[in-house]
Parts: C-alpha cells; structure tokens; sequence
C-alpha cells in the first residue's frame, strides 16, 4: 500500500514520475480537467458575484474514481500538475471534487511543481511542497468566466444578425480582425514599377556589381526611376560617362558581431519550428509535450526538454554551467565567452516566470537519441538542443566591406557591398531564421580587393525592372509573432487560437498562408464596427495584463469582472435592438438590378458572398461575386473539349461547392467533372489492378485517395499510398500515416495487418499536391 498518492494530468507523465519515486508512491492522472462549466446559460452568474457552476466531466469519471479509490489508502496527495494557471485550475478543480466527496478528511494536501520530468527536479519539489496558489486560481477562473460571457452573449446575437451556427471569442476575435485586416489591405494595395540600376564589374578577375546611388549628383531613391524610357536613357548617359570604368573613390572595412538569439519561449519555438520544419503549431506543441513527459531511452523513460509553456528566456545556473562544459568539450574554449549569456524577458505582459525551453540534459546529443524518437520528435529535439547550445556560444564576427565607385567627375556614385564570416562562433551549429525574407539585387557577396583611386573595368550598365508588393499575408510564424507584440493570447492559447478560427472556418490556410473567408469577414465587420472595443488590440491587451495583475495578488478578480461585463452586457442588448440584419450580411453597391432596376448589394448567403437584388424575393436576380454582368447571361464554354456521354459542349458553372465543369445539355444530360484534375499517385490500385489511386479532395475539404476506376471500383484511403509492399501480408502498397504518438510511418492499410516502421522521408512528399491543371 503506497501512502503517497500523486496526481497528475497525463498517463505518460504518470509513468515517468513513478519510476523515479519508488514504491512508497503512487502516480495517477486526471487526463486533464475533470470539471467545467456547466454548458448552459448560467453557468455564470453575475448578479452574486459571478458564482460559477461546475459539473464533472463524464469521460473522466473512471480516472477520478481510481484516484478516490486510491486515496482512501493514501496519507498524502501531493497535486502535481502543470507549472501554469491551467495545472493550477487543474489541481484545484480536484481538490475542491474530492473534499465534496469528503475523502480529504485527516489527509496533508500538497501542492508540486517541476519545471522539467526528472529525478532531480521531481524528487526536489516533493521535497519542498507548496500550497495551491488561490491567486493562480483567481485568475483562471476570470479567464473562464470572462470567456464563457463572451461566448454565450455575443455569439446568440451573432446567430440572430449573420446566420445560426456563429460564435465569438474574447482572444480569437482580434486574431481574426489582424487577419481581415491584412487582407483588405493587400487587396487595396496598388502596385508601382521602379527600376535599378547596377553596374556589372571586373576587379582581380572576378565579377561583381555595384548599386547606383547617385545620378548627376542627386541621390537616387526608390521611385527617381520609374519606367524603362528614364532607365535606357540613364543607361546610355552612364556608359558615355564612365568610358569603360569607374574610378574606386572610398573603400570601408569594418568588423561586426552578431549574437545569438535567446533560447526558446513557447512563441519563438512555435515560430522556428513553422519556419524551420513546417510544423503547425498545433504540431509543434504536441510533439514538445511527448518530449517534456518522457521518452523511453534503452529501459528507462526520461522527460527531454524542459516545460513548453512559458515566456521566460532564463536558465537555471545548473543548465548554463552544464551547456558551458559542453561547449568546451564539443567545440572548443574559443567558442566559449568569458562570461554566462544573460537574456532579459522581452515579452509583453509575460506570464509567470519559468525558465526557457531547453533539453533537461545539454549532454543528451540528438544524434545519440535519434533512434528512440519518431522523425518529428528528433527534428524539434534537435531544434531545441541547437538553439539552446548557440544562445551560451561567442558571438560571430562578419567582415563587412564596402566599396563607393564613381565616374564623371563624381557625379555618378555606385556603391558595392559585401561581407564575409571572420569567425562563425554560434552560427557554427545555428542561426535564427525569418519571416517572409526576400532576397534582393544588390544583395551582399565576397568582393575582390580595391584600393582607392583605381580603376574598374566596367562590363555593362544593367536595367532591372521591379514593382512594389503587398505586404505578405499572416502564416502562422508570423501571427503568432504578431499576437505576441500585442499582448493578445498567452503562450499556452496561441494554437487554440488559431485552430479555433480554422474550425470555425472563419479563416482558411492555403500555401502556409491564412485567408479571411467570406463568413469571417461579415463577423469581422460586425464586431469591429459594432463591438470596436471589444476586439480592439490594446483593450485586449490590457484585459490580459489585469488577469496577471489577478494572478500575482495586485488585483481582485471580481472587480475586474464587474468592470468588464456591466458596459459589456449594455452594450450587447443595444445592439440586439438597433442592429438589422441586413445592415450587417449586405453591402450596397453602385449598380442597378438588370431585371427590374432596383438597386443591388452585396450579401451573404449559404455558400459565400454574392451580387443579389435587394428586392428580393419579388425578384430573384443573383449572380456570383466576381462576375460580369456579361457572365450571367452565357455560361463559359470550354474550348476544345466535349461532353463524353452526348457530345455537347462543356461549360464551365458554379455550384454550391465552388466552380467546377458540366454539360451544357443540362438537365438532360448530368454530366459533370472537377474543375482540376485529381493527382495521379503512379501507385496502381491494388484492389482492381486496373486503375491508379488518385489524390482528391472530399466537399468538405478533407484529403482522401481513391480509385481511378471508380464508380467501378470503390477502393479509397485516408492515407496517403506508397509503391512498397508489406513485408508480412505481402498486400501490394503500404501508406504513409501521421499520428501524435509515433509522428510518420509506413503502415499497411489492411486491417488485419499490424505492420508499422517509420517513415524516413518528409510526409509532405508523400502527399504531394492536391491537383495538378486540368488539360
């Protein structure tokens, strides 16, 4: 009999703590919450202060009556869930279910908290327990309540103004409005062409170019050149003036350093992973938690990396002494600064104070590990790893040069610049990488030796055309780095907010980029013209900002909550009675119905927005958003193709899935096909031995694979299919599956086959592209 019970939320975590406590303990999991809000209206109530009703969630009731079973044997609880204000919430929710049960009585009550999954930091916080932090507690429950609030009285209006089905979030509605917001702004974006103009050079037998920066003695900027007459003309006076050289007028060397970046928070591991290794950052948090709960390394189950949810860059005095000996024994004592790196939180509102994400062990190399992990949890290990080695490394020293040419009596000024590496120091293992980076034409190079006052040969004047661009829409690197400037959203809250706008298809990635959809942009508008303060960056920011002042005991929660919810509350029944639907889902427009000539507008219906007629339903004249008048009037015929069962011409049409190609003897042929042509797998269908299995793309978006033959032959996969066999049922293909627990793998898609082994190469190759044009 254990009389030691501690709990935590995860089963794997479970495991890996109990082997480092011995017999005397035992280690049970709540599989996360185990009560919430009750989900209906009034589960807050805030005329008595905004009591909460909780209830216990049933699909955790089995785990919480194996904890109460195995308390009634314990002497003490030690509540050891995550190092937040969710584990926190956690922990008390128990607490609090558990004293209803009256299974508390003559029992000590502990609360832990580690950090990292070790032996070390485990045994240490048994060690030293602590007593929940009811200010923690405080704090979560005014998030809880602030969002439940939200939610119940914002998205019924939603529902009564736009269309049923609708929902609104305290912290996802500004993501939202960043996103729109860079939409409308690229789509007003009008472009302007400029020209550069480089001189391509020869010194020391090597070519280079140089930049024109002043002409007839006036600086150049981007706009002095804008179409190709000035250009050509520019061109010609340059190649008279310099007679075949420019004359070298100043040369600067100048050494720089660079230091590294600080090691990871949860923002900046979310950002390098999309960047890095395309990682969602949904992905990227669920493969850090299997790192942070434990691996099993050869017989025994070690936590790899330190806890993931956390806005602080320091480390412990232990971690950077461990890193600095590793550095001196890896790379050498050059590669080591005389003094420990000291990084500052730059964070806004940063939450409590953790320690940055790191490996447990710098001594754990990811090479030597690198078969015990799945491919995803080796390349974020060895990300982390990298990063945190690199931010205690010497700073890298680049040499900078250059070079101010001229000719015509220095009139004409050419600038050339380039850099070289002195000494890489932590760019020997890593460098930061970067949002939306754009290489441009006078980007630098190597340059070969000048002196001053000698002469260049000049090869040729060179004219480039350009023409300025939008800025670049959201990927989830970027907003996420976005969020974080504002101060909307917490480490722990980024992926939910951003798969919660995807789930509510309030936005839509394509190409890592996130697009507005027609629905996202009216709930948008809404809230932003009717509810400005609401999804207003600073009020958010600043709501964010009292929860933690709640959180450290600078604040009550019930005042904040007041202070919230009475203009709030006003507000939303103000706008229930002066708000029409109509002045929300329509938008007019200059044009009159070519029907019955009344006016027409922009509205939003099932499937998107489109042009109607705002007599309706008198009059029922509708077309699609981007059409012409003309388009409505004759279907665009497909050239050169026929229908295959009668001959007619194909048409292209809209339907309620988007565009696709049908017969133009409709109905009396239904003859239809998509718009583009599935991708050809090249892999042969095993089932018929007649068909390829093809990529395509289910109505509502999902990815599956299917026969080529079909109706015929009605084999499909969720999976995406590869040529190889299955060595043990020896069925023709195998397919690549991605799960959270053994991230990529080779899986034999018969049912009765249990045939698994990691997938060496990137899943994305596998899937490949969901259409290829159809010809």
């Amino acid at each position: 009999m254990s009389k030691n019970l501690v709990i935590v939320e995860s089963p794997a975590k479970a495991k890996t703590i109990e082997k480092y406590l011995g017999s005397d303990f035992k280690v049970l999991a709540s599989y996360g919450h185990v009560r919430d809000l009750i989900p209906k209206e009034g589960a807050v109530d805030p005329s008595h202060d905004f009591a909460m009703k909780y209830e216990d969630i049933e699909r955790n009731q089995k785990h919480v009556q194996a904890i109460s079973k195995a308390l009634k044997n314990s002497d003490t609880l030690y509540l050891a869930t995550d190092p937040d204000r969710e584990g926190e919430a956690i922990s008390w929710h128990l607490y609090e279910l558990l004293k209803d049960k009256k299974l508390l009585t003559n029992k000590a009550v502990h609360r832990v908290t580690f950090h990292e999954i070790t032996k070390k930091a485990v045994t240490e916080a048994i060690a030293n327990p602590a007593e929940l932090a009811i200010n923690l507690i405080n704090a979560q429950q005014a998030r809880r309540a602030l969002d439940y609030l939200v939610g119940f009285n914002l998205s019924p209006l939603l529902w009564k103004k736009i269309r049923r089905g609708l929902s609104a979030g305290r912290v996802q509605s500004p993501a939202l409005r960043m996103i729109v917001e860079r939409e409308l702004e690229i789509e007003a974006f009008t472009s302007q062409e400029y020209w550069s103009i480089n001189a391509a050079l020869t010194a020391q037998e090597q070519l280079f170019k140089a930049k024109l920066t002043h002409f007839d003695g006036i600086k150049l900027t981007q706009f002095s050149i804008t179409n190709d007459t000035q250009a050509e003309a520019t061109k010609q006076a340059l190649l008279a003036a310099a007679d075949g050289q420019l004359i070298v007028a100043k040369v600067e060397k100048k050494q720089q350093k660079r230091n590294p970046a600080p090691p990871f928070i949860t923002s900046t591991l979310q950002q390098e992973a999309a960047r890095k290794l395309g990682f969602t950052t949904k992905r990227t948090m669920m493969v850090a938690q299997q790192l942070y709960e434990g691996i099993e390394l050869g017989g025994e189950t070690e936590g790899l990396i330190t806890y993931m949810r956390t806005d602080s860059v320091s480390l412990s005095i232990d971690a950077v002494n461990e890193i600095r000996t590793l550095i001196a024994e890896q790379y050498g004592a050059i590669n080591l600064p005389e003094e420990p790196r000291l990084y500052k939180t730059k964070a806004k509102n940063a939450q409590e104070a953790h320690e940055a994400i790191r490996p447990t062990s710098a001594h754990r190399l990811p090479s030597q590990i690198k078969n015990y992990l799945s491919i995803e949890q080796f390349k974020l290990y060895e990300l982390i790893w990298k990063r945190t080695i690199a931010c205690q490394m010497i700073h890298a020293t680049l040499n900078r040069l250059s070079v101010d040419l001229t000719c015509n009596e220095g009139k004409h000024n050419f600038r050339a610049s380039g850099s070289t590496i002195a000494s890489p120091g932590f760019m020997t293992i890593y460098l930061e990488g970067q949002d939306d980076s754009n290489e441009s034409d006078d980007k630098e190079s190597f340059l070969p030796t000048m002196e001053e006052g000698r002469p260049v040969q000049l090869n040729d004047i060179i004219t480039g055309q350009h023409f300025t661009e939008p800025p670049p829409r959201y990927g989830e690197a970027s907003l996420v780095k976005s969020l974080e400037e504002h101060g909307i959203g917490r480490p722990s809250t980024y992926a939910t907010i951003i798969s919660t706008l995807q789930n509510r298809e309030y936005v839509t990635l394509e190409n890592k980029r996130f697009y507005p959809t027609d629905v996202g942009r009216i709930v948008n508008k809404f809230l932003t013209e009717h509810f400005t303060k609401y999804v207003d960056y600073n009020f958010t920011a600043n709501l964010e900002d009292d929860l933690d002042a709640v959180s450290r005991g600078e604040k009550d929660w019930i005042p904040l909550m007041h202070a919230f919810w009475d203009p709030f509350t006003t507000l939303i029944h103000q706008k229930e009675e002066s708000v029409q639907r109509k002045d929300v889902t329509q938008e007019a427009i200059d044009e009159k119905c070519p029907e019955c000539n009344g006016p027409l507008s922009i509205r939003l219906g099932r499937n998107g927005r489109f042009i109607g007629c705002t007599h309706y339903p008198e009059c029922s004249y509708t077309r699609n958003l981007n059409d012409d008048n003309e388009s409505n009037t004759e279907a665009e015929v497909i050239e050169g193709r026929t229908c295959p069962l009668c001959e007619s011409a194909l048409t292209l049409k809209s339907g309620r899935y988007g565009k696709f190609i049908g017969c133009s003897a409709y109905p009396n042929c239904r003859h239809i096909e998509p718009l583009e042509k599935p991708l050809d797998t090249q892999v042969a269908c095993p089932q018929c031995h007649a068909g390829h299995i093809l990529k395509r793309k289910s109505r509502n978006g999902k990815i599956f694979y299917s026969c080529s033959e079909y109706p015929k032959c009605e084999y499909a996969l969720w999976n995406a299919p590869i040529k190889d066999p299955c060595p043990h049922c020896h069925w023709p293909i195998l397919t690549v599956k991605i799960t959270k627990r053994h991230g990529a793998e080779k899986v034999c898609p018969q049912k009765d086959c249990k045939y698994a082994t990691p997938y060496e190469g990137d899943p994305a190759d596998a899937e490949g592209p969901v259409t290829q044009p159809r010809t």
